[in-house]
């Protein structure tokens, strides 16, 4: 593809790179980082940070089901967001209620099927009942999964996947010189997702470089971008430029592409 144009002066000019429809990331995973430096920065409190941040997952999966993105995984709350303060934490809790009340009109209007994985159970009631009647309510829409990862944690992913192989095993259901990557990733909490479970993208907000006990099996190769933007800044537009830088990369999984 030619990557120059000539303006009506004669002038040549670099062409802006466009997405290319075919090689769009079938799942893409979020690190939503940086709602209370936003507010911060604008002397509010935190909880107007996550408030703000809470209003763009509205924005960011709508623009991703337009896209055609398979697969969004977005990192609500960890299992280590409990050593917050209570009263941020509470507030947190009530987000996933309130999201759900406002936004399901339009999950369903856009055919989105609604996941949560996590330790459900730890969770305060009301926040577990919206997040299962997010998933029933969705259960039968066809397009674009919108998978929540609230209360969830990498390593204790993995240490419950472990739990349950050697259950098994031990009730003489397993054998354990069968036991190979995909059988740790049936029991994984992405395990519903199918071809889908590991991302292709993981974006993280807010200029921070690390993963943050996410997706610690599942990111085995996927292709890593981080941008300077905080969560609530972070647009469609930001959204593409992520994807294009990730079709710009020469994923080869350890081997060699001829």
């Amino acid at each position: 593809m030619n990557q120059y144009d000539l303006t009506q002066g004669g002038t040549i000019v670099a062409k802006q790179p466009t997405l290319d429809p075919a090689r769009l990331p079938a799942h893409v995973a979020i690190i939503m980082d940086g709602n209370g430096r936003w507010a911060k920065r604008r002397f509010l409190p935190r909880v107007a940070g996550h408030k703000q941040g809470m209003e763009n997952v509205k924005t960011i999966t709508m623009a991703a089901s337009h896209l055609g993105i398979k697969c969004l995984t977005l990192y609500a709350f960890s299992t280590e967001n409990w050593k917050r303060p209570d009263s941020e934490v509470g507030y947190l809790m009530k987000l996933p209620v309130d999201f759900f009340n406002v936004f399901m009109p339009d999950l369903i209007k856009e055919n989105v099927r609604v996941q949560v994985m996590g330790e459900l159970d730890a969770l305060p009631a009301a926040t577990r009942q919206a997040a299962e009647a997010a998933m029933a309510d969705t259960a039968k829409n066809t397009g674009m999964i919108l998978n929540f990862a609230l209360n969830y944690g990498g390593r204790d992913e993995l240490v419950l996947a472990t739990q349950q192989i050697a259950q098994a095993a031990a009730a003489g259901q397993l054998d354990p010189a069968t036991i190979d990557a995909s059988t740790v990733a049936s029991h994984l909490m992405t395990a519903p997702l199918g071809k889908l479970a590991d991302p292709d993208l993981l974006i993280r907000t807010s200029g921070e470089e690390r993963i943050s006990n996410f997706l610690l099996w599942q990111l085995a190769y996927s292709e890593l971008v981080f941008t300077d933007l905080y969560w609530p800044d972070f647009t469609p537009a930001a959204l593409e430029a992520a994807i294009l830088e990730y079709q710009q990369r020469d994923r080869r999984f350890g081997g060699l592409n001829s």
